[in-house]
């Protein structure tokens, strides 16, 4: 989960200014916390505490309004209405890491990652999305290689991962969609050779930079074990108390005993 949460705040600089390499200062004096860091440390808080996620979610939001939500989940967020919105968006599996540390078989984490997506994101392309990232984590933190992981997520999801990074880059653009994030996010951590590498490599693909190195973070730290310990420093000087405790809680519980893989 802390994987995530730096991904979201080293890319949060590059979001909309899109770079195309990875040469990059790693923490820019403007890094902060966006939407992908609040909505997962809510889904985290609901794991730990069992408050209903559209509660959580709600409650998060009205917490921090101002970090970058998209059209749809802002309207939800105000809503009294909680009914889902269909989205296929990417904010479907920005958020879902806890969920691929927190739970211990293969099939619970997907079913979990269906019941917490399809709050918002009841589209099948949301849910797939979200399900796949999750399922990665999963597979990544109980001792799978990166070959294992791709042939799974190619064959149970059916996302084309075939190409590298750097077959990818050239012709990458922002793209908000699930379907559209997901696979080239995978793909960066598959063509990792680290953890700072693959945010490194999530950024450099110059397309919704906080999403994909979120979505890459959370599963390069299942895979390599850790968050390096400068960069974990990092994290926590910029999230607040609120988003801190909650975060360190659920690392004690969950990930902590997580061994690093020479992989």
């Amino acid at each position: 989960m802390l994987g995530a949460l730096a991904g979201d705040i080293i890319g949060s600089v590059y979001e909309w200014h899109p770079i195309k390499t990875k040469t990059f200062e790693l923490f820019s004096p403007h890094c902060t916390f966006t939407d992908d860091s609040v909505l997962t440390v809510a889904l985290a808080d609901t794991i730990l505490t069992g408050t209903p996620y559209p509660e959580n979610l709600k409650r998060f939001y009205r917490w921090y309004p101002d970090r970058g939500y998209g059209g749809f989940f802002h309207r939800w967020a105000q809503s009294a209405d909680s009914a889902p919105y269909n989205s296929f968006g990417n904010g479907a599996a920005m958020r879902i890491s806890p969920v691929g540390f927190a739970y211990d078989d293969l099939e619970t984490v997907i079913e979990k990652a269906r019941l917490f997506t399809e709050v918002t994101h009841n589209h099948p392309e949301g849910i797939k999305g979200a399900q796949a990232v999750a399922a990665a984590i999963f597979l990544a933190r109980t001792g799978n290689t990166k070959q294992h992981i791709q042939t799974f997520i190619q064959t149970r999801f059916g996302y084309d991962l075939s190409k590298s990074v750097d077959q990818i880059r050239p012709h990458y653009h922002f793209d908000e969609t699930c379907q559209g994030t997901v696979p080239q996010a995978l793909q960066a951590f598959i063509d990792s050779a680290g953890f700072e590498d693959a945010i490194r490599t999530a950024i450099s693909l110059g397309g919704d930079a906080d999403t994909l190195a979120c979505i890459t973070g959370g599963i390069a730290q299942a895979f390599y074990g850790s968050v390096p310990p400068h960069i974990q420093e990092m994290v926590y000087r910029i999230l607040d108390t609120r988003l801190g405790n909650i975060t360190k809680a659920f690392m004690e519980r969950f990930c902590d005993t997580q061994p690093g893989n020479a992989r």
